[in-house]
């Protein structure tokens, strides 16, 4: 396997699969390719299966492991979503501070001195999104 020639995939494993693709969807405004029982797929500009969920406790049950529910701010990984520029940062750090029960762990958008803006959204399970840019312009 060749790294850049890879395609990759993100799946989220969810406790509540309709109360998360209602977030995913009607907050951060992906449009769904599939949400049927224990499986949801979003669009992305990634392509196809480039991000979708699972139901937690199906995929511990077909794996033959215990379910263990997280509980609080998952701190094993982060989702970044990139935007084209630092104003499309503000422009949905904004939006979405409009939105009713949107958590920001970290506040308001930051430029750090490597060259990248962002701020970090906590989704309905604890699951961190930094959305964020490497393009000032």
């Amino acid at each position: 396997m060749i790294g850049k020639e890879v395609k990759v995939g993100v799946c989220l494993y969810v406790e509540d699969m309709a109360g998360m693709v209602r977030f995913y969807r009607d907050t951060l405004g992906f449009r769904t390719q599939w949400t049927e029982g224990d499986f949801a797929e979003f669009e992305t500009a990634s392509g196809e299966l480039s991000f979708f969920m699972y139901s937690r406790k199906a995929f511990a049950e077909a794996i033959g492991e215990r379910y263990l529910p997280p509980e609080g701010i998952n701190q094993t990984f982060e989702i970044a979503m990139w935007l084209p520029r630092f104003a499309d940062v503000d422009e949905e750090y904004r939006r979405l501070s409009a939105k009713e029960g949107v958590r920001f762990p970290t506040g308001a958008p930051v430029t750090y001195p490597f060259g990248i803006r962002n701020f970090y959204v906590a989704d309905p399970e604890g699951n961190l999104l930094e959305i964020g840019s490497m393009h000032k312009e």
